[in-house]
């Protein structure tokens, strides 16, 4: 075991064992829980292949649905018996498992995850199940005016990039995929030098590492290094689109290219979404829908991602309004690059960013995500109080400056009824 690292927020530690894997722990000794992230880096969507868009996904349905030595049933009465959860997770930049359990029961659910983890059998009958139950959930989508939308969107956007592909993969690509494929999969990514684990709850820095330690430490450090394929990073090329769709309303979308979470850009850019179109009070609802009464729903986003992140303002309207809306959704972006925000809108935007910053790490659940997620994006736990700490000193010329970068060329995206 390494020593442990700097840290200086109380009851963290982060410590890398003599196999490789990445342990964080946060003692909280309030409710006798403990919840645990099992995250696998560089295993999420951005490493698919077109062809193999959706494999992360179809594994993470399929990897607790059998082992060596249990089957799915059983894996899920050893679940259910202690009333415990557990589950398997694929996002755009990662791969995750979770588990959450009473402390008592944690060593016995740990092994059980261990077991899921390095020896999933994938079985045939339950990859054709879940493919056949992701390719309803695609063809459900379909039929959803916003997804639609969005899915258009991203293909403007990420043309070459699998950030223009689903999580969920695509119908042609879920068609072709093995079981060969996952197992694949399996084999490349799960590695304990991959593998970040992030625990929250009644367990003290010792007890975990005596139990990882027991756990795992047979899983041997591979001698060579894991596969990493090189990404098309997006290029500006903006368009509009729109889908003729069977819908009662319009559907409008701009789309605009951002930037890497490890970037001195994405805390602006963070500020001016939670601005823009974050809650009632947000500059998008009060003068599009409060004031002009344009928008069913509004909204502004901006993920947080590895490679280049979308920034994206939206509304639901009325058909008769769609021109309108593309209007109004552009001048207020517009008006960023041309206008100052008042001391009071920066203040605002500022304490709403970091009350709600601070609201998503109160259970043990979000704490082992939110420590686990930066440690896999590599920006190390730190980046929790770091991120924190850049809010408040953002200025005004600087907030017109990032929007000035990034927010003049808007990609559109339409979905509307005929007529």
């Amino acid at each position: 075991m390494s020593s442990n690292s700097t840290i200086t927020i109380p009851h963290l530690h982060r410590l890398v064992l003599d196999n490789a894997i990445t342990l964080i722990v946060v003692e909280n000794q309030a409710a006798d829980i403990i919840s645990g992230r099992f995250f696998l880096k560089g295993a999420g969507t951005i490493t698919e292949k077109l062809e193999q868009a959706g494999v992360a996904n179809l594994v993470s349905a399929v990897i607790t649905k059998g082992t060596e030595n249990l089957s799915a049933l059983e894996i899920a009465e050893k679940i259910e018996s202690i009333g415990a959860g557990l589950g398997a997770d694929a996002s755009t930049d990662y791969f995750s498992l979770s588990l959450k359990t009473v402390s008592s029961d944690f060593p016995s659910m740990l092994k059980l995850l261990a077991e899921i983890m390095r020896s999933p059998t994938f079985p045939e009958l339950e990859v054709e199940l879940e493919r056949k139950l992701t390719l309803q959930a695609i063809r459900s989508q379909k039929e959803q005016p916003f997804n639609v939308a969005f899915d258009q969107l991203r293909q403007q956007m990420y043309p070459q990039h699998p950030y223009g592909v689903s999580v969920l993969g695509t119908e042609t690509s879920l068609a072709a995929l093995t079981r060969a494929n996952l197992q694949q999969y399996h084999q490349t990514y799960f590695r304990p030098d991959n593998l970040v684990i992030s625990l929250s709850g009644r367990i003290t820095q010792e007890q975990a590492v005596n139990l990882i330690s027991e756990v795992f430490r047979d899983w041997p450090k591979p001698d060579y290094p894991c596969l990493s394929y090189p990404l098309n990073s997006p290029t500006l090329n903006p368009s509009q689109q729109e889908i003729i769709q069977d819908t009662q309303q319009s559907i409008v979308m701009l789309g605009y290219l951002g930037t890497k979470v490890n970037l001195e850009d994405y805390p602006v850019l963070k500020l001016i979404s939670t601005y823009l179109g974050n809650g009632l009070s947000s500059r998008l609802f009060v003068e599009l829908r409060e004031k002009r009464g344009l928008a069913y729903d509004i909204s502004a986003f901006f993920p947080t991602r590895l490679d280049i992140a979308p920034f994206i303002t939206y509304m639901g309207t009325a058909p008769a309004n769609t021109a309108i809306a593309i209007e109004g959704l552009s001048s207020e972006v517009e008006r960023l690059t041309k206008e100052t925000l008042t001391d009071e809108e920066l203040q605002g935007a500022k304490n709403k960013l970091l009350g709600q910053y601070a609201l998503g790490k109160q259970t043990n659940g979000e704490i082992a995500q939110t420590y686990g997620w930066y440690e896999t994006l590599g920006l190390g736990v730190e980046f929790d109080s770091t991120f924190q700490a850049t809010i408040p000193p953002i200025t005004a010329e600087k907030v017109y400056q990032v929007a000035n970068k990034y927010l003049s060329q808007p990609y559109i995206s339409i979905v509307k009824p005929e007529g």
